[in-house]
Formats: C-alpha cells, structure tokens, sequence
C-alpha cells in the first residue's frame, strides 16, 4: 500500500476524532461532566497527533510543506486551529474553550475533504521560498484568529449569564476571556503582518510588483485593517467588552471569506486548487 493510501486513512481518523472530541466538548458545556471535559481534550490530542502523521506522510509523497493548493491550505489552517487550541488549553488550562474552537476545526477539515488532493507539480509561481514563510505565517494567524473568536463568543455568553445573575462554573470569567482573547489576536495580528509583507516581497520576485490589488490582497488587507483598528482601540483607548468581543468575530468572518469565499466568488492570483 502506498503512502497515500496511509495519508488518506490517516487523514480520515483525525477527521472522526475532531467531530467526537467537537460532540465531547458540546456535551460538557451542556452538562459540566469534567470526565467529558478531559475526554474531549484527549480525544482532541490524540486527533491532531494523528493529523500531525497524515501532513507528515504528504510532505515526504511530495516533497515540500503542505502549503501550495486549497486542499492542503485548509488542512494546514485545520491543523493550525488544533495547535492554537491545544496550546492555550495545556496552558490556562481553558476546556471550554475546545467547545467553541474544535467545532471550526472539524468544519474546516470537513471542507479540506471534498477538494481535490491530488499532488502536483508546482507552478512557476510558487517555486520559492517565500512559499513557506508567507503561507506558514498564514495558517498559524488564521488558527489564532479562531481560537481568539472561540474565547469572544465565551465571553459573551459569560456576559449574557452574568445579566442573568448568573455563572456558568465552568466558562473562565468574563474578564479572562475578553484579555486572553485580546492576547492571542495580537499574537495572529502580528504573524498577519508577516503574510502580508512577506507576500509582497514574493510578489515582487514572481510578478514584478509588490502590491497588484489582487482580490485576496485586497481583503488580506482589510483584515488586517479590522485587527489593527481592534488593537488601536484596545490599545490607546482601553476598548474591552462587548463591542471588542463583536469586532474579533467580525474580523475571524472575514479570515473565512478571504480564505474561502474570495477564492470561490473572486478568483485571481492566489486561487490555487
């Protein structure tokens, strides 16, 4: 049997295990169970270690990162939201974030399963090195992106809750998801800035200029013009809350159309299948 055979397999597991661990994560929010809490954050590791050998097993068929096609972006992107997640859970020890971040996770990878995942050779194009550093910096801002959304949408619900007089045991407090989200955007905000410069300087070496306006440009930039009015906000003028929270959706609402719908209803230069 071949490696893509073990890929697709591989591939498929994670797939299951991120929709078990998303389900695992919706019953803990309803019911508060910890052993269901704990289940899914195993279920999620165990998920992305087995995602992590299905991305190795594509990179040695093809010999580069996975990084040059919509069906490996999304994998990638699917890969990153898992390590995002992973990463503040093993440190804050958050778990209910999971039910807000591994729903996204089995959807984006449930979009990575019905494009093609056939290998090719590259174009022109994306024979650089700038492929790795533009796009690399691309999937770990997005993952950022979203588990900053995961941690806005805990703190509105904590807010609707606490209007209530109300407090949901165990969602963090209000005030911790709105900082840590907060912290995680400039985090995506700051490897958002690389996409975008390091695309120009790629830009410039494979078609001559830096900047062309591309539909994907485009709103690469008004993203990043969404997250730096956020940031300015916060920043200069101690913006939190409510508001904040809203913008931070907004902005992972447009992650998505610049991924997904600027390739579908925009095609240009970056719409690569």
């Amino acid at each position: 049997m071949s490696l893509v055979y073990f890929e697709e397999l591989f591939f498929t597991l994670a797939f299951i295990i991120y929709i078990i661990a998303s389900i695992g994560f919706f019953v803990f929010l309803v019911s508060s169970k910890e052993k269901v809490g704990k289940f899914s954050v195993t279920a999620s590791t165990i998920g992305f270690v087995i995602h992590t050998i299905a991305m190795i097993l594509r990179i040695i068929e093809s010999g580069r990162l996975p990084f040059s096609n919509q069906f490996e972006f999304a994998n990638s992107f699917t890969w990153a939201i898992v390590l995002c997640y992973l990463v503040i859970h093993y440190i804050y020890k958050f778990t209910a974030v999971g039910g807000f971040v591994m729903p996204l996770a089995f959807l984006m990878m449930g979009y990575a399963s019905m494009l093609p995942k056939t290998i090719k050779p590259l174009m022109p194009a994306l024979q650089s090195r700038w492929l790795t550093i533009h796009v690399g910096t691309a999937i770990i801002s997005y993952g950022s992106f979203a588990v900053a959304t995961g941690l806005s949408l805990m703190y509105l619900i904590n807010e609707r809750h606490k209007v209530k007089d109300k407090k949901i045991s165990h969602l963090p407090d209000a005030e911790v998801c709105d900082y840590l989200s907060y912290r995680v955007t400039a985090f995506g905000y700051l490897m958002l800035t690389l996409v975008i410069v390091t695309g120009a300087i790629w830009a410039k070496k494979a078609w001559s200029r830096y900047w062309g306006w591309d539909p994907k440009e485009t709103w690469s930039l008004i993203t990043w013009i969404i997250y730096s009015t956020y940031l300015h906000l916060r920043f200069n003028r101690g913006w939190k809350g409510k508001t904040a929270a809203w913008f931070s959706i907004i902005g992972f609402l447009c992650v998505i159309f610049t991924f997904i719908g600027v390739n579908v209803l925009l095609p240009g230069l970056h719409s690569y299948r």
